[in-house]
């Protein structure tokens, strides 16, 4: 995520015996998803049949989504997610990243892998994947964040690579996805300390783009409610009655309500007008500045006093 996203959110101490149950729960569920999903990404497979599958798998399984499948390819970091009617492929020259994560009574998860389809960035993949268990080896109560993301650079670069310097980990908390603190993928300084007893995703992300950073582009599938707000026209009340009904708390891909709405007209006109009126905000897939390929991994951990347990396994 985007450290600009999590200024003044706080990761709040919401795990009691039961709640470190649910999310133990959680987080195997979302681990299972997401390799159920990497099974089906395949040349020729379409993006859309993908995450609709994907996606089914997590309610006959009894969770709802913590967000819609993200499915981003090459120079994309994060946030792709299919539109309507979306006919994209995937194709045996893409670098595919798979981010996830189910939900139950607000208690979220989120992992992540990539899988290369090309066959040549096999090196860029193993660089997260090796950040990823070298951050997890350095976690526990009291560390600083700037501790966890110097394990993660020094694991991408040694490779070759470039950590994406303004994207990586986060807290999660109940209902909330992207909480205190931030956690970067390199050494920025940031003495923050992780505390105990709380959820916190490790999210590393590698980069061919020296760089090492990422931008928001124009296109735009993942959407969140943000509030109440004066909405004249019938198209944005018709989408918004939907959005507070059905997807309040958590991320939802704006084809996701088409079963509501019916007609695609209706439902980006009405989407639009809910982000002027600032009831939405958006969540546009992000871009590397120079066009790199990009490889992700993520797991989520519990903070304890001599470690961390992994949830997403």
């Amino acid at each position: 995520m985007n450290s600009g996203e999590l200024e003044n959110r706080i990761n709040c101490d919401f795990l009691d015996t039961e709640g470190i149950n649910l999310a133990k729960e959680v987080g195997m569920a979302s681990y299972k998803a997401l390799h159920y999903a990497k099974t089906l990404v395949k040349p020729g497979a379409k993006l859309l049949d993908v995450a609709e599958k994907a996606e089914k798998y997590a309610k006959e399984n009894g969770f709802g989504c913590a967000f819609p499948i993200n499915l981003s390819i090459n120079q994309q970091a994060a946030h792709y997610s299919p539109a309507v009617g979306d006919e994209a492929v995937f194709t045996d020259r893409d670098v595919v990243k798979v981010d996830f994560g189910l939900a139950k009574e607000g208690i979220l998860g989120d992992c992540a892998l990539t899988v290369d389809l090309s066959g040549r960035y096999q090196s860029l993949v193993e660089a997260t994947e090796e950040a990823l268990k070298d951050a997890i080896s350095v976690v526990h109560a009291g560390v600083k964040v700037t501790t966890v993301g110097a394990a993660i650079e020094k694991a991408i670069t040694k490779r070759g690579f470039s950590p994406v310097r303004n994207l990586g980990g986060h807290g999660v908390d109940k209902h909330d996805l992207h909480s205190h603190p931030f956690i970067p993928n390199y050494d920025n300084g940031d003495e923050d300390e992780l505390e105990e007893n709380t959820v916190v995703a490790i999210e590393p992300f590698a980069t061919t783009d020296q760089t090492g950073m990422i931008k928001e582009s124009d296109v735009c599938e993942i959407y969140e409610f943000a509030g109440e707000a004066p909405v004249r026209l019938p198209n944005g009340r018709t989408v918004l009655k939907i959005v507070m009904e059905k997807y309040r708390y958590e991320p939802f891909a704006a084809r996701w309500l088409m079963g509501d709405v019916k007609d695609k007209f209706v439902l980006y006109s009405g989407i639009g007008e809910l982000l002027r009126s600032g009831a939405l905000v958006a969540h546009p897939t992000l871009t590397t500045v120079g066009k790199g390929i990009v490889s992700q991994a993520e797991a989520q951990v519990l903070v304890t006093r001599e470690g961390c347990e992994i949830l997403t396994k």
